[in-house]
């Protein structure tokens, strides 16, 4: 899984550095957690709590994740330290979020605070139709 905001489509890419921008001038420090996912990568994670160990991450099987199309990503919050945490102020994040033109997984029925995504104006149909099977060329699902 990447965490390089190169690996996002430009124009989602470009949201994700506005993102970062805005919450450092609020006193937020990030981490980008994940950007694209191949298909074999969200295979892994959609099993993970189902007929792999652990606890169910995802209920996006692979296609129908944004990550896996190059338009979403996750963040982290920055600890003092370097290191990385969960808790912080969510709200203020999303709502900056939301201010660049992303959507928020956090205002979502099950929230994924997390999470940012844009869709561009395109359903997650419209990108699959758009590759044969419904799956980018170079991908196989293990």
């Amino acid at each position: 899984m990447s965490r390089d905001l190169n690996d996002l489509d430009p124009d989602v890419r470009d949201k994700a550095h506005m993102l970062l921008l805005a919450a450092a001038s609020a006193g937020i420090n990030l981490i980008i957690d994940q950007t694209y996912r191949t298909f074999d990568e969200q295979h892994i994670l959609y099993e993970q709590g189902r007929s792999l160990p652990g606890n169910i991450v995802t209920y996006s099987p692979p296609g129908y994740s944004w990550h896996n199309w190059r338009r979403a990503f996750d963040v982290v919050f920055e600890t003092p330290d370097g290191g990385v945490s969960w808790d912080g102020d969510w709200e203020l994040l999303g709502t900056l979020g939301e201010h660049v033109g992303l959507e928020w997984g956090g205002r979502w029925k099950v929230p994924d605070r997390p999470h940012f995504e844009d869709r561009g104006g395109l359903t997650l149909n419209e990108l699959r139709q758009a590759h044969p099977n419904g799956l980018p060329p170079t991908t196989t699902i293990v």
